[in-house]
Parts: C-alpha cells; structure tokens; sequence
C-alpha cells in the first residue's frame, strides 16, 4: 500500500467501526481518497477496504470494518469486526455513530469498550440532528463515556481535522483514557465473576477472559463452542450448568449496557417537543409509500436515463467522430501497402474495437454519477422498502432488492452483494435472477444502439426495455421459487438512513473507481477479443466473406433469420459472453465501421436493420446469458457448477424465445418491418 516509508514516519493502525447508513464509508473515502485498496477479508467473501492517511509525519493505516449492529457472532460481517479487533488489535477503533440515532448506535459502543483497544467517538451527522430538534452536547458526552468524542458533518467534511488529531493523540498517549464501560446488571455479577473464575485458565490468547465470559452468558456459539473445546469435561459441565441455570442472562447483558446508553444520553442531549415531523418523515410520506412510493422509482429510473441519453449520448458522438472514425482514418493512412488484414487489424480491431468501447466513457459517468447520488443521499434503502411487495411474490423481501440495484452498475457485485440476504434458499434465488437486472455494459450498449434505430423515441423504448427485463426478472422468480423452492417467503426488517445532502467526494471516488474498472476492462479484455474478433474476420485469405468467423456466422445464421438478423448481429451476441461492451466493438469490426465513411456504425447499422429486428436484437441482448466474470461469480457464490449451469441455460433459452416472439409478433401486426 505504501511503497517506501522514511525512518522518521510512524505508522498507525485504524479501525473503522459503526452500524449500517451512518457514513461511515463517507469518514473512510475522505480519510483515504484515491489510496484505496478494494479486496476480500483472507478466506471470506466480504468486501475488505484499507487505505491510507497522512498526518504530520505519521502514516495512518484505515481499516475499514464491515457494517454490523453489534459484535455477537450472528453473521459474517460481526464476526470479521470483532475477530480483526480482538486479534489484529489496532492502535484505535474510531466508532462513527449516527447522533440522530445515538442510543441505537451507543450499543455498538458499548460493547467496543468491552474490548481492549482505544475507543474515539465520530458523532456524525450532528447537523441533521440538530435540524430534527436534537440537541447534543459533546463535550458532555465526552466527559460522561471518559473517552474523545469528536463532532462531524462528514458530508460537508467538517470535523475531519479534528478526528485525525484525536487519533493521532489517542494513539501516542497524549489524551487521558478512562472509560466508562457498562456493567452487566446487578443481580448477574456474581454469576458473571464465577464464570470468569472457571474459564480462567482456559481462554486463549488474544481473547480478554472477562468479556468472553459475558458472551458465554449471552449465548454467543462461537466462543461457546470454543471454551467447551478448551475445558476438561468436568470443568465444562460446571460451566455448561450455570449457563442452564441462568438462561436469561442476555437480558441482565443487554439490560446493563442500555441503563449505561441511557445515564449517557440523559447527560447530554436534550430532545424536541413531542409531536414535531421531521423533513425525512415528510419526505418517506411519498417515497415509502406503496402507490406513490413506487411511481417515484419509476420516475427516477427514467429520468437517470433521460440525463444519461441527453448529456452522454451528444459527447459520445464526439468521441466517436474524433477518436474512433478520425483514429481509424488515420491509421489506415498511416498503414497504406500494408497487407489488408493488418490495416483491418490495425484500424477495425484496436481502434475501431477499443475506442468505439472508450466513447462510452460519457454515457457511464453520467450514469455512475446518478446512482452514486441516489446512494448517498438515502434514497435506495426506500427502493428497497417499496419493492418489498415484489419481492415477496419471488419469495424474496426487500433487502433482496439491494444486491439486485447493485446490478444496475454491474451484476458481479450484485452476485455477491447476495451474502447479505438471510436463508441459504432466499440468497440463491437472489443469484439466479441478478443476470437479469440491465448493468451498465448492456445500457451502453442500449445508449448507442437505441438513437440509431428510435431516434426520439430512444428514452421511452430504453425505459420500456429496462422495464421488460424487470418484469421478467419477477416473473422467473415467481417461477423458481414456486417450482423449485416450493413457494417459500422471507421476513423483511430493515432500517430506513435518515435522508442527507450527499457528499460530492464520495460520489466522486464512486464514479472513479467504476470508471477506472471500465477502463480496466476495455484495455484487456476487450482489446483482446476485438483483436480475436479482427483476425477471425481477416484469416485465412483476408476477406471478411470467406473468413473463419463468417463460417461461426453462417453456422448460427438460421436462427438469426427467425429474427431478422444478419450473422454479423449473431456474432456480436455471441461475443457479448466475454463483456457485454464487446457487442459494439464487434459490429464495429465486421461492418469496417472503424475504416472511415460519413456514417459510421450508426449509418451502417441505420441502414442494415428493420426496428422490428433491431427491437429483437436488443431484447435478446438485454436478457442474454450473463458475461463470463459474472457466470465465474455465480460458480464462486453457489459452489455448484449444476446452478450456474442451469441459470446460464435459462437466460439462453429465454433470451432467444423472447426475440423471436418480438420479432414474429411486430411482423404479424405489420409494425417496423
């Protein structure tokens, strides 16, 4: 991470910890910026981010820790916060806690301060409560919890400063130190000092005896497992008789440290009269709303893609104009007496192929830059919450529809982002239709394809695909749930963030890093299946009619025909498996878009199709089998190949009747013919 680093400078580990929607990604992407590194925790399948912050000759190490409302071992997430905190012991623990929320997020705390490392306090969101009537004194809360409690509005950046300097301080021992921690509830203490009595001797490093036994008495099966692994048998059953005897222990824990929340928050925050709406009250009156809820999602789908076609696609032409046709001309200038395939190689597969992909550069950051918005504003747990019907009915809930939004980005992460979905049943349903949801390979595609053949008409028809291929996604998963996990359903609980101004760096980095994996892509993968794409249309003789990719055309030619297509449009979907991008590169190197002409692709592929086959086309390529990194994804998540198989042939099945339906109605009603 940190290539080379002086005597003089010291390092420092910091770890961020917090609940779900209280910016703690915010904290994390302005104390690290563009030193981000994005991996998996060793040996687990949840998303690790580390970074790196400088302070006055002192390298700050940011470790940031996954979501989770406390630390006891009932999902992956909270047994990664706590195994990193309790083994790796960093130098702090920055605690980022929703001051809308406090006590809720003061639980976290509490059971941070259980654990031996430094504790410090990021009270974010301070503006936002002050707005509702809330009204905390930090200061005060400081003193009453004995530890640094720092005031922030990290949307706005404000109170970063001071954060870094109370880490840096905490770190080097120059702020006094003397918690206050929460103590189980009086008439447990001496069941809890017994217990600590017995496992003494058996606790292995680098767990603290006394809070191991405090999660003993809350049923954690971890660790209980862990000390009956450790005990001499005898020893075990003293231990195992206690626990029966006082099974009601987790409510003297959890009693003890919600009578420690509420002496903190009595001393320092000061409520609003009773009665008062909040703006984000106001504002879920119609976002949460079951009917007007969902028109309002409708709504901002298209007008993302509305502000996707009128800034992207103007700017896209100007790459095309100047960067692929103008590059192309140039090239072929440049090679004149060169063999044809080599000018074909040259012109039609590097620049034709790789620069057509790079002209949806505009077209993607506007579309990165809307949903980065829409996530950072609060907006997409209310999406969830208003699909939640839907999902119901695929015997899913709404937190299914986090991961699934996630695909409209790209669908490896919406495979993945599937851990968080609880039920092994619901989490595989939820993989199975992710392929379905349009990432922004294929709105590429659709961005440059649509105009060519709709022309004003683009925003409607591009809207009216991305909601065909929603309706199909509800409709295969009503069908798999009702044919293959036999109708069962899920419970949904799910907190609602508070709505806040969203903070541009953040969206900033988030367009940044899409934007630079896009680029990633279009420099490897893509470079080199345009370059297979170009020399299987020269080879052997140099003429794309007798070439050995004219033969796979004409192989698959038949079944193009039921849907008008060419083999070349055959080839293209072909291609797509390896990234959907490779579509437009494809078309690019078999009709010689990239060798000059007036028109280009466009007017090429203007002339070439009906709307009725171009809406087949476009309908196949929506719901195609999903790209090779997503079918490795969908292997890696459900470990069965038979799975992925059996998704992969669906998506072919019903990508290809779907176009053909298309494409026979049209011709029956006599419409684009």
């Amino acid at each position: 991470m940190v290539e080379r680093v002086s005597q003089a400078q010291r390092t420092i580990t910091v770890a961020l910890a917090g609940q779900p929607n209280v910016g703690k990604s915010t904290v994390f992407n302005l104390l690290t910026g563009l030193s981000q590194h994005v991996g998996n925790w060793p040996g687990k399948t949840v998303e690790r981010k580390t970074g790196i912050h400088q302070h006055n000759g002192t390298i700050m190490r940011i470790v940031d820790l996954p979501g989770t409302y406390s630390l006891t071992a009932n999902s992956l997430e909270e047994r990664i916060a706590r195994d990193y905190i309790i083994k790796e012991r960093p130098d702090v623990v920055v605690a980022v806690a929703d001051a809308t929320a406090l006590e809720r997020n003061l639980y976290l705390v509490a059971e941070l301060l259980s654990l031996p490392v430094p504790v410090i306090v990021a009270l974010n969101m301070i503006d936002v409560a002050e707005q509702q009537g809330l009204h905390i004194e930090p200061h005060v809360l400081e003193a009453a919890l004995g530890l640094p409690v720092v005031p922030m509005v990290a949307t706005k950046g404000r109170g970063l400063t001071e954060l870094v300097e109370a880490i840096a301080r905490l770190a080097q021992g120059e702020v006094a130190y003397a918690p206050s921690r929460p103590r189980i509830r009086e008439d447990h203490r001496a069941v809890l000092e017994e217990l600590e009595r017995l496992i003494a001797d058996a606790v292995p490093e680098p767990y603290p005896n006394d809070w191991v036994a405090l999660k003993l008495l809350e049923g954690d099966e971890e660790l209980t497992r862990m000390i009956r692994e450790q005990l001499a048998p005898e020893r075990w059953e003293e231990v195992h008789s206690i626990l029966r005897r006082h099974e009601d222990a987790v409510l003297a824990v959890a009693g003890g440290r919600y009578e420690w929340i509420g002496r903190m928050v009595r001393a320092a925050v000061t409520r609003p009269r009773a009665g008062q709406i909040s703006l984000t009250e106001r504002l879920d009156r119609v976002a949460a709303h079951p009917v007007w809820g969902l028109g309002l999602l409708l709504g901002v789908l298209g007008l993302v893609f509305f502000l996707t076609y009128a800034i992207g696609s103007p700017l896209q032409g100007l790459l095309e104009a100047h960067l692929v046709r103008a590059g192309a001309d140039w090239a072929a200038r440049l090679l004149a007496g060169a063999p044809a395939w080599l000018v074909g190689l040259v012109a039609n597969g590097l620049i034709g192929g790789v620069g057509r992909v790079l002209t949806f550069l505009p077209i993607l950051l506007v579309f990165f830059a809307a949903f980065g918005f829409l996530e950072d504003l609060g907006y997409m747990a209310r999406a969830a919450y208003v699909m939640d019907r839907f999902m119901h009915r695929m015997g899913l809930h709404g937190k299914s529809f986090l991961p699934l939004f996630l695909g409209f980005g790209c669908n490896v992460p919406a495979v993945m982002g599937a851990r968080v979905v609880e039920g092994e049943r619901a989490r595989l349903l939820t993989i199975l239709v992710a392929p379905l949801v349009p990432c922004t390979a294929r709105m590429a595609v659709l961005a440059f394809l649509v105009p060519i053949f709709f022309g004003r008409a683009s925003t409607l028809v591009s809207w009216g695909l991305v909601a065909f291929n929603l309706l199909i996604l509800v409709l295969l998963g009503i069908g798999l749930n009702k044919l293959v996990f036999r109708g069962e359903r899920a419970a949904f609980i799910m907190e609602l963030p508070l709505y806040h101004i969203p903070n541009l760096r953040t969206i900033g980095l988030f367009v940044w890093r899409r934007t630079a994996a896009f680029i990633r892509r279009a420099g490897t993968i893509i470079l080199a299946v345009s370059v297979l794409i170009a020399a299987l249309a020269a080879l052997p003789s140099g003429e794309l009619g007798s070439s050995y990719l004219a033969a796979i055309g004409r192989f698959l030619a038949p079944l193009g025909a039921l849907m008008g297509l060419g083999w070349e449009m055959m080839v293209a979907l072909l291609t797509s498996f390896v990234a959907k991008e490779t579509a437009i590169a494809t078309l690019g190197v078999l009709y010689g878009a990239g060798a000059g002409g007036e028109a280009g692709l466009a007017g090429i592929l203007g002339s070439l199709l009906a709307p009725s086959a171009a809406l087949a086309f476009l309908v196949v390529e929506m719901l195609f089998i999903p790209c090779a990194a997503t079918v490795a994804t969908i292997r890696q998540e459900t470990g069965s190949w038979r799975w992925t198989l059996l998704d992969v042939a669906l998506l072919l099945v019903l990508s290809l009747a779907m176009g053909l339906l298309v494409y026979q109605g049209a011709r029956l009603l006599g419409w684009g013919t």
